[in-house]
């Protein structure tokens, strides 16, 4: 029987199969008004726990042909991480449950933005972020990713703006200018997938599945950078077999959403730090294309195997961008991966190092490290340089077959390569499963044009770079990453006066010179420093910088200066995270 940690509901007594949704967005109380009906599977042994979090529950009926009636249940005691347990007692002969409810105005799902927080300024905007257990915040439900459901959803908004849903809208692509939206999602999901955003929104097609989303002065700059999405989608076809959501749009959110991307089905909720006009930033698409298969098509059971999601998708994700972009960008993205999770891995305590983690106790946002990210596309790439890159992709090719909308454990996983072939002997899976740090054997990336990037790195002493006006994102980011820490302000000070980083549009290589820039003293950058902490809510930014700032005294100073007038522009879980730092 599993047991996930992370929710209180009992599926194996009592589970919900199908979710009938309607949802009033109210602005001025920053809450949502909801009545969540489910549908239970088969018969129930035992009462009907769902999760909750800060919710108000108004009553709770069991609906049938003849209406309602009330049926008993309890609000147990909150538990700062879990939320509280909804217990409901269930009558025999009752399939279906209807909960009337508020959210609170700080439910941890739920960003409310003021205009002035917007691309726009002109129309407030809201958007969700379940995972990983924060569904419960806007929807009692069975917060498990082990339980998948179906649901239809009405959504009522101000007449002014737009909803938008990971599901299938009943009236098209069309904007409704009457506030009254409605989505179906007939592919089974767990909870964490379900959102929704509301807000000044147009739409861009891209191609014939395709399309991005996104406030009017933003959307036609998006649709440019993204126009080789539909291409993607052939790419992971060719390879991993067919796209089985429909469609595939993007909507790009204000820049306080926490992070790069989230896979919602059918529509990719993406941060705008990755427009950088180059499309030198767009395998975050890539990415969350790739869950398609990995996270959401075969699901983790638990958020201890959160490896399964992410490690397979990354995985994918370098394979659609060495099909789109070649193999030279491909062999760069894993060497700075590698990279990333060498100097993560670093500060890391062993207990988080490992791809099947213990999270009992602890919420499930602390396993968001590039550990499940980047050592489980080592794990994976490791074994296809042993078995050949065509037979591992034959192999996932299979595994998406065989796990088609499921939920599976690391144990099943790994069951499941065996019995296919693919684990050789020398492959030490206990090793990579339960031990921290990265084993002897994995695979090391290597890219040529990185090899020349760290030779110019390594003789830097202040002249003119040979080349450097055609060099890539990630030739950039690599030589700023293997500069000595001994450089100086006088040489941060050269190389800003002749390439300004300070300056420059593309904000993945903004954040690299922002935190060098903290490391080594160099004060002129402190103003757009500020700007950046206080206009972007992107944690893979966010973390470093005001761990870089903590060090010291006066950067603890500083931060918390500008932390003070930023946190209220922050989304919840980035709050959680920089708290931490600051405290």
């Amino acid at each position: 029987m599993l047991h996930d940690v992370h929710s209180y509901s009992t599926p194996d007594a009592a589970r919900v199969r199908h979710l009938n949704l309607e949802l009033r967005v109210n602005f001025e109380r920053r809450i949502l008004i909801g009545t969540a009906t489910w549908s239970l599977a088969g018969p129930a042994k035992s009462p009907l726990v769902l999760d909750t979090k800060d919710l108000q529950i108004h009553s709770v009926a069991a609906v049938d042909a003849n209406g309602e009636r009330m049926l008993e249940w309890k609000l147990g005691p909150a538990d700062p991480i879990l939320g509280a347990p909804l217990t409901i007692q269930l009558p025999p002969g009752v399939d279906r449950v209807r909960v009337r409810y508020d959210t609170a105005p700080n439910a941890s799902a739920l960003q409310w933005l003021q205009p002035e927080q917007t691309a726009g300024k002109k129309f407030p905007f809201l958007f969700t972020q379940s995972e990983a257990i924060h569904a419960r915040s806007f929807i009692p439900c069975q917060d498990t990713p082990s339980v998948r459901i179906t649901y239809a959803a009405h959504i009522h908004t101000p007449e002014t703006l737009v909803a938008v849903m990971g599901a299938e809208a009943d009236q098209g692509l069309l904007r409704a200018h009457n506030g009254d939206y409605r989505f179906h999602m007939v592919e089974p999901i767990p909870s964490y997938l379900i959102a929704l955003a509301v807000g000044d929104l147009e739409f861009r097609s891209i191609g014939r599945r395709t399309g991005v989303w996104a406030e009017p002065v933003v959307v036609d700059r998006a649709a440019r950078e993204f126009e080789d999405m539909e291409k993607m989608v052939e790419a992971a076809e060719r390879i991993y077999g067919p796209y089985r959501w429909g469609r595939y749009d993007v909507l790009v959110l204000p820049p306080s959403f926490p992070f790069g991307g989230m896979e919602n089905p059918r529509l990719t909720f993406a941060t705008p730090t990755i427009l950088a006009g180059d499309k030198s930033l767009v395998s975050l698409i890539a990415h969350e294309l790739a869950h398609s298969w990995s996270g959401n098509l075969v699901t983790n059971a638990t958020w201890g195997d959160f490896w399964l999601n992410e490690g397979v998708t990354v995985y994918l994700e370098r394979r659609i961008v060495g099909e789109i972009y070649g193999g030279e960008r491909e062999d760069m993205e894993a060497v700075l991966g590698r990279q990333e999770l060498e100097k993560e891995m670093a500060s890391l305590p062993a207990q988080d190092q490992l791809l099947k983690i213990n999270l009992a106790g602890r919420n499930p946002d602390d396993g968001v490290t590039s550990v499940p990210y980047e050592k489980g596309y080592l794990f994976l790439r490791t074994i296809a340089e042993q078995v050949g890159r065509d037979r591992f992709d034959e192999f996932l090719r299979g595994y998406f077959d065989h796990f088609a909308f499921r939920s599976i454990t690391t144990e099943e996983a790994i069951a499941y390569m065996r019995k296919a072939g693919i684990l050789r002997p020398s492959i030490p899976v206990e090793e990579w499963l339960t031990q921290p740090g990265i084993p002897s054997s994995a695979f090391r990336p290597a890219s040529d044009l990185l090899a020349k990037v760290d030779a110019v790195a390594a003789q830097w002493h202040g002249e003119q770079l040979a080349g450097a006006g055609k060099w890539s994102t990630q030739q950039w980011l690599r030589f700023l990453r293997m500069l000595p820490a001994s450089l100086t302000a006088a040489q941060m000070a050269q190389l800003d006066q002749r390439y300004h980083f300070t300056r420059t549009g593309n904000d993945e290589i903004l954040a690299q010179w922002l935190e060098m820039s903290v490391a080594r003293h160099y004060t002129p950058a402190a103003p757009e420093l500020e700007r950046f902490l206080m206009t972007v809510g992107r944690q893979k930014y966010l973390k470093p910088l005001y761990e870089a700032l903590a060090k010291t005294p006066e950067g603890k100073q500083f931060a918390r200066k500008v932390y003070a007038r930023a946190r209220p522009g922050y989304h919840p879980i980035a709050q959680t995270t920089v708290d931490r730092i600051l405290r």
